[in-house]
């Protein structure tokens, strides 16, 4: 797609990242304080919130900024928060109390995924022992992991993606270390992307005190965990098949497998909700402390969105999914026509290797080589996995790879998604 340079602005934003990356190195004046004990948030959003991305990011209420050709926000969004951005520029197009710390659900399972995914070949296998399920919050979303049996890590990723299981998740983790582990990197992984309203206590995203995440961190997670090949894979696969239980069949050990289908109904569709034309994940959650919660990403000529909605008021069948599916319809009208009201900041180490003179950052999102690579193989990713899922490269690469290669990174505008995958379009 086009990629046009925004010169005028190109200045600017040089010096804006430098001056950025000079204040990621104090502490951190501008996040909201911690979120008290209770699991349960507050009716109304905090006086004082997070300022990160932009002044007007940490303001009560409805950021716009609403002009001529500019079409009227839906009036119809009961969410206590909501973030609309461009994955691309990381400009936030609008956004409603976004940096409201409230319970994610299981869209902590995107920070999980961020900070966990790169460590194992997905080829590596793990058999499940008690002590990996001992764990397990009651209620969980389960993907069905059996003590006794091997899976691999490329099985494990698909129950959490698509299944949101906390039996996977809690696998993993103990993979990695053990629980306590896993969480402590995630917090710290949260820290580097500078999402700061971020506290995870539990890998998954059980409902526990302290546990929080704002709207614009998780848009801000998301971001960050497509800039992975694998990751893009896992949420936009819509079915895969699931090893089973291994039984015995005329003396032989046979493995069954069953489908998993994918419960984010703008990917996957619903009785009441169709299939988002351009949707291509990302991650979905639902408890009761937390209410729905969700983050998508989804293209359309030549644009890719970003939104987080977070705890619908309104009680309606699917209503996070009708509700997303309403700001991206506003987004791909406005996207190009509104003025920003704030921006998603790259990590602190790319905001501070951006701001050394003569830097060339190639490597924080990818890099040109990960990225020509990516392009390359995630075409039918899926189908030689066994998954249906999409296994289409989105138009964007030529030009993005071409901003990388020109180290556009360091203006902290521009982190491209280097072959963000779509959904096949459905008949």
């Amino acid at each position: 797609m086009p990629a046009p340079m925004k010169t005028a602005r190109h200045a600017l934003l040089v010096a804006s990242a430098v001056v950025s990356s000079l204040a990621l190195t104090a502490p951190v004046s501008h996040a909201a304080p911690k979120p008290s004990p209770s699991t349960s948030p507050s009716a109304t959003p905090p006086a004082g919130m997070s300022t990160v991305g932009g002044e007007r990011l940490g303001q009560a209420g409805t950021q716009v900024n609403l002009a001529s050709g500019v079409p009227v926000l839906p009036k119809d969004l009961t969410a206590r928060s909501w973030v609309i951005a461009d994955a691309e520029s990381g400009d936030v197009l609008a956004a409603h109390n976004a940096h409201w710390r409230l319970p994610p659900a299981s869209t902590m399972k995107m920070l999980f995924a961020d900070t966990v995914l790169p460590k194992f070949p997905k080829s590596v296998e793990h058999k499940v022992v008690p002590s990996d399920l001992a764990d397990v919050g009651a209620g969980s979303s389960m993907v069905g992991i059996k003590e006794g049996e091997t899976y691999s890590v490329h099985d494990l990723w698909l129950g959490v993606f698509l299944r949101s299981g906390n039996d996977a998740v809690h696998v993993l983790s103990k993979m990695n270390g053990g629980i306590d582990n896993t969480v402590k990197e995630m917090n710290e992984h949260a820290e580097e992307l500078q999402a700061l309203d971020t506290n995870a206590v539990s890998p998954d995203g059980y409902d526990a005190p302290h546990q929080v995440s704002s709207a614009y961190d998780l848009t801000l997670i998301a971001r960050s965990g497509l800039q992975k090949k694998d990751f893009r894979e896992y949420c936009s696969t819509v079915t895969a098949k699931f090893p089973g239980s291994t039984s015995k069949k005329k003396g032989k050990s046979v493995r069954e497998t069953f489908e998993i289908q994918n419960t984010n109904r703008l990917l996957a569709g619903d009785s009441d909700i169709p299939v988002y034309q351009g949707i291509a994940g990302v991650k979905n959650g639902n408890t009761t402390n937390a209410g729905a919660t969700f983050t998508g990403v989804a293209e359309r000529n030549g644009k890719v969105l970003l939104v987080t909605v977070m705890n619908p008021e309104k009680s309606e069948h699917n209503e996070v999914y009708k509700e997303t599916a309403r700001l991206f319809d506003w987004g791909f009208k406005a996207a190009g026509k509104v003025q920003p009201v704030g921006e998603l900041v790259p990590p602190k180490s790319a905001a501070q290797a951006s701001a050394q003179p003569g830097s060339n950052n190639s490597g924080e999102a990818g890099g040109t080589g990960d990225a020509e690579k990516s392009s390359k193989s995630a075409v039918g990713a899926s189908a030689a996995s066994g998954s249906t899922g999409i296994g289409v490269a989105l138009g964007i690469t030529g030009g993005a790879l071409v901003l990388l290669a020109a180290g556009v990174f360091l203006i902290n505008r521009r982190w491209p998604l280097p072959d963000l995958v779509r959904r096949r379009g459905r008949s």
